[in-house]
């Protein structure tokens, strides 16, 4: 796990209020891409977390701006953050385009497909 950490993303909620971000972390794992298998955190998805005393706002991209799990995929992670956080929870389709470098652990190397 500690190879993991080394691509992991540093979100401004790991500052702030980083009880509620590393389960935010954990929960966001248990929702997975169903087309590549893996999760939204091993990904790189969640780009970034902010936590105020009355929202949780999440930037999250996806894998291609075409992918047709899109809608469930955000409002998964959006439903999920709600759950764990308690707090009203907004997601943005960040701008950045994915790629492999992204990735948590750099397993698309693996793949080979890049």
């Amino acid at each position: 796990m500690e190879d993991n950490k080394k691509n992991q993303i540093v979100w401004d909620a790991d500052e702030n209020k980083p009880e509620i971000s590393q389960a935010l972390r954990e929960a966001l794992r248990q929702i997975r891409d169903p087309e590549i298998g893996m999760d939204l955190i091993q990904l790189g998805l969640i780009r970034n977390v902010t936590i105020t005393d009355d929202r949780v706002k999440i930037i999250m991209i996806l894998t291609t701006p075409y992918c047709p799990y899109a809608p469930i995929l955000l409002e998964s992670a959006r439903k999920k953050a709600e759950e764990v956080s308690g707090i009203t929870t907004e997601i943005t389709y960040g701008s950045e385009v994915w790629d492999q470098s992204m990735m948590e652990d750099g397993s698309a190397i693996s793949w080979g497909l890049f």
